[in-house]
């Protein structure tokens, strides 16, 4: 497929995917594998995330990030490796720097109860853990998780026709899967000659999972960097997600997807003292899911790029890092 340069992220309606018409599901397959295969990222619409829930949960993490830094230490968890819960301010750097992003955040993962006792990733996972001073907190990240895990699922059958699989290819890989919602504060810089010359609010990096999936942040400063190095930046509309390539998708194919790095700017130095935030969903598979390249993807003028792992192993380097883990 020859190179496109798109001057903005492709939006794509996911309700032709599932409507039923072949045309239009052949289409959005088509359209999407273009997408992925040179930029790596896309927005959809008509994904099941109504506004009223992003309201409700941008407004319970508001109130949590409110709280003094005492008061969120509490739900830090550095022991698991940040898993569940707070991670503090600075702690997280991208692969390959030591300067700490200017950020905090809140991690959500698989509610233990819904998972049955016969799953045995139920004995992997952390259970979530709950602010007592927000309570709306819980019900809200747990609907939003589900919304988002259930686009994902689709997303990931479109991505599977693509690659020329059956379409529940990835069905059994993600059941119950590892994935994690996200809640950052990008927290406000009073005096920014107070920290690092270099540090920024998201420093340049590749996500590790399968697909990321974004719902609209409160402020602009996503970019990505395209394949001739030029940045461009990211904004979802308000019914838009954003939806993009992981590390462990372009393990799979060998490359033929694309992981994309992008980054979180800081705003001008008269906007360093206000706060952004944003919410993304990174979806996981199983830990046990083979990540090696697909036979399909590898030929003489693609030679196999990665060695054999599974996501468990590919995430706990990942997660070390990062400084998440040690």
């Amino acid at each position: 497929m020859s190179e496109i340069l798109f001057e903005e992220v492709p939006c794509l309606d996911l309700a032709d995917f599932i409507s039923g018409d072949s045309s239009k599901k052949a289409a959005f397959v088509k359209k999407l594998g273009e997408a992925y295969e040179n930029i790596g990222f896309v927005a959809i619409k008509n994904h099941g995330l109504d506004q009223n829930m992003q309201d409700e949960l941008y407004s319970a993490i508001k109130n949590f990030f409110l709280l003094p830094d005492n008061i969120k230490a509490k739900y830090e968890q550095p022991d698991k490796g940040f898993q569940r819960g707070y991670t503090g301010k600075g702690k997280e750097h991208a692969k390959g720097r030591n300067t700490g992003d200017l950020k905090e955040f809140y991690h959500v993962g698989q509610p233990l109860d819904e998972i049955s006792n016969d799953d045995t990733v139920k004995e992997e996972y952390l259970p979530n853990v709950w602010p007592r001073e927000v309570p709306e907190f819980k019900d809200i990240s747990l609907k939003v998780f589900k919304t988002l895990e259930a686009a994902g699922k689709t997303m990931l059958r479109a991505i599977a026709l693509n690659l020329g699989l059956k379409e529940n290819y990835f069905e059994s890989k993600i059941e119950n899967g590892n994935s994690i919602l996200r809640s950052i504060h990008y927290f406000p810089i009073k005096n920014p000659d107070d920290v690092p010359a270099d540090a920024v609010r998201a420093a340049e990096h590749g996500d590790i999972n399968l697909i990321t999936i974004l719902m609209g942040a409160s402020a602009d400063g996503l970019q990505v960097l395209r394949r001739d190095g030029k940045w461009i930046p990211i904004t979802a509309l308000p019914d838009q997600l954003i939806v993009n390539v992981g590390d462990m998708l372009e393990r799979l194919t060998n490359k033929k997807l694309k992981s994309t790095i992008h980054r979180v700017v800081n705003p001008p130095r008269e906007l360093m003292d206000t706060s952004r935030y944003s919410i993304p969903f990174f979806m996981h598979p199983r830990s046990e899911m083979d990540l090696s390249c697909l036979n399909s993807c590898i030929d003489e003028n693609h030679p196999k790029a990665f060695e054999d792992c599974t996501a468990g192993e590919f995430l706990d380097e990942r997660l070390k890092e990062l400084g998440l883990k040690k």
